[in-house]
C-alpha cells in the first residue's frame, strides 16, 4: 500500500468518523439532559439534508441550510413536548422504545413526502470533479467544510456547556434534576433545549456532508447505528469521547477496505459495538453512570 493511498484512507476515515461523531454528540446532549438514548438521532440528520435539498430549489444554498436547521430543530422540540414529555413517570426502557417508535414513523412521513429517491445538496464551494492535493492525496473542498463544521460544533458546545448560564444549569439538570428544579432551573425547558440543540446539530450535519454521502429517506437508521457505537465507544455523556471514537471508528472502516469488501464494513461496527457491551460497557471514557445503564 502506497503513501498516497495510506493518505488518501486517512482523509475518508477522518471525514467518515466527523459524522458519526457528529451523530454520537446528539446521543450524548439528549442522554446527558433525560438519561435516555434517542434512536431517533440519525431521522434528524436525514431531515435535515432533506429539508435543506427541497429548499435548495427555491433559495440559495445557505439560507436554505439555515431554515433546514430551524426546522428540524422544531422538530425536535415537538418530539420531546408531544412524545416525552407527555408520559407519565416513564422508565429509561420505555423512553427508548418510543424514541425507536418516532424514528419508524418519521421514517415513514419522509418516505412520502420525498419518496425512495436519493437526493444531495450540491457542494458548498467548487463542484464534484474539483479537488485539493494533500501529499499526494486528491480530496473534495467538500471534506474541509465537514471538518471544519465539526470542530466548530465541538467547541461551540465546550465553550456553551463550561462558560454560559444555560449550559451550566444543563449540566446541572445531568447530574441530579431533582437538585437543579430545587435551585429554580426549569428543568423541563433544559430537556427540550437538549432536543433542539440534538436536532439542529444532527440537520446541520446532514446539510453539510449531503454532497458528499447524498440523502435517502432511509439513511437515519444506519447513522443512528453508527452513532450509537460511537457513543458507547466514547463513553455515553463524553462529546470529546465521541469525537475521538469517532474518528477511530472511521479510520477503521476506510482501512478495511483493503481487506474486506465494503458491502461488509456495517460488521466492523456491529463487532466493535458487541465487544464494548461485553467487555468494557462504559467505554473508553466512559462513567460509572454509563456502564449501569448498558449493564441494565
Amino acid at each position: 500500500m502506497g503513501s498516497e493511498l495510506i493518505i488518501q484512507y486517512i482523509f475518508s476515515g477522518i471525514t467518515v468518523g466527523s459524522i458519526y461523531a457528529v451523530v454520537a454528540i446528539g446521543f450524548n446532549i439528549i442522554y446527558n439532559a433525560t438519561g435516555i438514548i434517542n434512536f431517533a438521532q440519525g431521522e434528524f440528520v436525514m431531515l435535515g439534508g432533506m429539508t435543506a435539498y427541497s429548499l435548495s430549489l427555491v433559495m440559495p444554498l445557505l439560507p436554505a441550510v439555515v431554515i433546514a436547521v430551524v426546522i428540524t430543530a422544531g422538530v425536535g422540540s415537538l418530539v420531546e413536548i408531544v412524545f416525552i414529555r407527555s408520559l407519565k413517570r416513564p422508565s429509561v426502557i420505555g423512553m427508548i422504545i418510543v424514541t425507536i417508535g418516532l424514528s419508524i414513523i418519521i421514517r415513514e412521513i419522509a418516505l412520502h413526502i420525498w419518496d425512495e429517491q436519493i437526493r444531495a445538496l450540491p457542494f458548498f464551494t467548487g463542484t464534484e470533479i474539483s479537488s485539493i492535493t494533500v501529499l499526494g492525496a486528491h480530496i473534495s473542498p467538500q471534506v474541509l467544510w465537514v471538518l471544519g463544521i465539526t470542530g466548530l460544533i465541538v467547541a461551540g458546545l465546550s465553550f456553551f456547556f463550561s462558560y454560559t448560564l444555560t449550559g451550566q444549569a444543563m449540566r446541572a439538570c445531568a447530574n441530579n434534576r431533582t437538585a437543579a428544579g430545587l435551585c429554580g432551573i426549569k428543568t423541563r425547558s433544559m430537556v427540550n433545549l437538549a432536543f433542539i440543540l440534538s436536532a439542529g446539530i444532527g440537520a446541520l450535519a446532514g446539510c453539510v456532508t449531503s454532497p458528499l454521502t447524498q440523502t435517502s429517506y432511509s439513511m437515519g437508521s444506519d447513522l443512528a447505528i453508527k452513532g450509537f457505537t460511537v457513543a458507547i465507544l466514547g463513553g455515553l455523556g463524553n462529546s470529546t469521547g465521541a469525537v475521538a471514537a469517532g474518528l477511530l471508528l472511521g479510520l477503521l472502516e476506510a482501512f478495511s477496505i483493503s481487506l474486506i469488501p465494503m458491502a461488509y464494513q456495517d460488521v466492523i461496527s456491529i463487532a466493535i459495538l458487541l465487544i464494548i457491551l461485553l467487555s468494557k460497557p462504559s467505554g473508553l471514557f466512559g462513567s460509572r453512570q454509563a456502564a449501569a445503564l448498558m449493564e441494565y
